[in-house]
């Protein structure tokens, strides 16, 4: 199962998170953006829960992550 992960960061901490982020198990990849968001996480585990898990344990508590919203992807 895959998912985005918008991420509003702290200014001036983009980098670094970007950086955190890529070495984060669980996450496929990762990138700085503009507009509403500071950076978009692809990330990828067997369940829901897991990537719940993942984003709430993982990606949230790194310093500077402000927020994020969690946008599942659908096969059709």
């Amino acid at each position: 199962m895959k998912a985005f992960v918008l991420i509003k960061i702290h200014v001036g901490d983009a980098q670094e998170v970007v950086r955190q982020l890529r070495q984060t198990a669980g996450v496929v990849e990762a990138y700085m953006t503009f507009g509403p968001y500071d950076a978009v996480a692809v990330v990828d585990a067997d369940d829901l829960g897991s990537i719940g898990s993942l984003v709430a344990s993982t990606i949230q508590p790194l310093q500077g992550v402000e927020q994020t919203l969690t946008c599942l992807t659908v096969d059709v």
